[in-house]
């Protein structure tokens, strides 16, 4: 049975997709089956992985509104055992949409269940909000990556969103679990990235990933090319750190 994992955090800039679709890449490349859905309308993670948004027939919002069949919205990838859900700029709707939908916060766990069976990880890339499409998410989700830029205002605003992760997993999830705190952009040169590093290590002790992902040129430039950096440059640091991510996480759930 897989497990579905939610990227979150609502402040903008920290390293969501770019953490979904290496994320992603890496736990392909080592031989796990992953289906990433783009839940955030400006479907960055859907053109960092190849699928040209113009030419999709059937997005995750099709699915969430009109009940399209997912089998029929997901994409292969540069990678075999890695598909993906692609979003469209009518998710930004969506949430007016689904306000006189019944369990509307239970939609996307409706159209992921089915699918848990036939991938080993299903990675949600949500929007940088805490609106209703991310709500869903975060119900669907058996546990969530919370990405931490390492800067100054790294923590503002992490205690609301860990607080609408409580109200969800006590009205909506119960099983909604933190899978980890995960260091962005971090560069060791810099004395505030290492102080920082601390302080969310002090807070969240052992829920912080031992894998901090490094500044690095190559993370930004693989998108452009329509593929994850292990593809585009697998010696690059970013690539290795992503791996090293993928086997933590791997390693955790084995367990």
């Amino acid at each position: 049975m897989g497990k579905i994992i939610a990227l979150a955090n609502q402040k903008g800039g920290v390293g969501k997709t770019t953490t979904t679709i290496n994320l992603a890449a890496s736990l392909a490349t080592l031989e796990k089956k992953v289906l990433v859905i783009d839940a955030d309308p400006q479907a960055n993670a859907s053109s960092g992985l190849g699928v040209n948004i113009k030419q999709s027939e059937s997005t995750i919002y099709e699915c969430i509104i009109d009940k399209a069949e997912i089998k029929s919205a997901i994409h292969d990838t540069e990678l075999d055992l890695l598909k993906i859900v692609s979003s469209h700029i009518n998710l930004v709707g969506a949430e007016i949409e689904m306000l006189n939908l019944p369990n509307r916060e239970k939609i996307l766990k409706e159209v992921l269940t089915p699918l848990k069976a036939e991938y080993d990880y299903i990675l949600i890339d949500c929007s940088p909000s805490l609106g209703l499409i991310t709500i869903n998410a975060l119900t669907a989700a058996d546990s969530v990556i919370i990405p931490v830029q390492a800067e100054y205002f790294a923590l503002e605003g992490i205690s609301k969103l860990l607080n609408t992760i409580k109200i969800i997993k006590s009205k909506l999830n119960p099983v909604l679990e933190i899978e980890g705190f995960l260091l962005t952009m971090y560069d060791s040169r810099l004395r505030q990235a290492n102080q920082i590093y601390e302080e969310v290590k002090k807070h969240f002790q052992e829920l912080v990933f031992k894998t901090v992902i490094q500044r690095n040129v190559k993370l930004s430039e693989a998108p452009s090319y329509g593929l994850p950096t292990i593809l585009y440059d697998a010696d690059s640091a970013g690539a290795k750190n992503y791996l090293a991510l993928a086997k933590e996480i791997i390693s955790r759930n084995s367990k």
